[in-house]
């Protein structure tokens, strides 16, 4: 509770009604229900090792019927939707505040945005499934289109960042490098976070990290 509900005669008011009257079961706000469904798909997918999630499973993880799955969202997919929206939603905002910050470009620029994938994927081992398709297998084929996708913009980030460093160079085919530099890297990070998911979520993506982009480098 913020300091403002705290401080909200209406807030104390709800608090102490909850207090007086008959237990009854708290009915969630507008949106609340779709996000818990959502944290407890993403918690499951975290499980080394988790085979296909049912929508029976989830449900049961949440006791409620499957029936009340379907309220919120039209389908298992439109689930997996929404981790993906997540996903994109949370790595390109931070993309964006590193290509602020990193105004120059260059491979400062990319290795940070490689390591910030890294970070994200290890703090949140379920998403990490969904993104190199794991947790797609079994689903619809949009969905592992619209990871592919995520990739991609990726990679075209790198490339971004890597253009003005190969334009500065001497090499006499600064595109092409760049182009090149930039699928490396890429395929380095995918590489990284399958080998987290089905390591289950042993091998660091992050690990000698450093070290393996002076290679690249």
């Amino acid at each position: 509770m913020s300091d403002a509900e705290s401080s909200s005669p209406l807030a104390l008011h709800r608090s102490y009604d909850r207090e007086e009257a008959a237990p009854a079961r708290k009915r969630p706000k507008p949106g609340e229900r779709r996000e818990q469904i959502l944290q407890a798909l993403a918690s499951m997918l975290e499980q080394p090792g988790a085979e296909r999630i049912t929508t029976a499973a989830l449900a049961a993880r949440l006791a409620v019927s499957e029936a009340a799955l379907y309220r919120h969202f039209a389908s298992k997919a439109q689930m997996f939707e929404g981790l993906i929206e997540f996903i994109e939603q949370s790595v390109f905002s931070l993309v964006n505040q590193i290509v602020a910050r990193e105004a120059v470009g260059g491979a400062r620029q990319a290795s940070k945005v490689v390591a910030m994938v890294m970070q994200f994927a290890e703090k949140n081992p379920g998403m990490t499934r969904v993104m190199v398709g794991d947790a797609l297998v079994f689903e619809h084929e949009r969905l592992q289109q619209r990871m592919n996708l995520f990739f991609d913009k990726i990679e075209a980030t790198l490339k971004q960042s890597l253009r003005s460093e190969a334009d500065a160079s001497s090499t006499a085919t600064p595109s092409l490098d760049t182009q090149v530099r930039a699928s490396v890297l890429t395929a380095f990070l995918v590489g990284r976070l399958q080998r987290f998911a089905r390591s289950g979520f042993k091998r660091l993506p992050s690990e000698h990290l450093e070290a393996s982009l002076a290679l690249i480098f």
